[in-house]
């Protein structure tokens, strides 16, 4: 279960970038950009813990 909260994470905080630095690199919008390198941090994080999570998972199917 801790999977699939991780990857709702996951894909929350992707779209939560990607509208952030369309924000950042078409109207130059500085707030925006401080956004986006906090949130590429936090993926940073959940990344590693998604790897984790997965490879634990993996290891339960065998």
């Amino acid at each position: 279960m801790a999977l699939k909260t991780t990857i709702a994470q996951l894909k929350k905080l992707l779209g939560d970038i990607q509208v952030n630095l369309d924000r950042a690199d078409l109207k130059g919008n500085k707030s925006a950009a401080q956004r986006v390198r906090t949130g590429t941090i936090k993926l940073a994080k959940l990344a590693k813990l998604y790897r984790k999570e997965s490879m634990m998972a993996e290891k339960k199917r065998r």
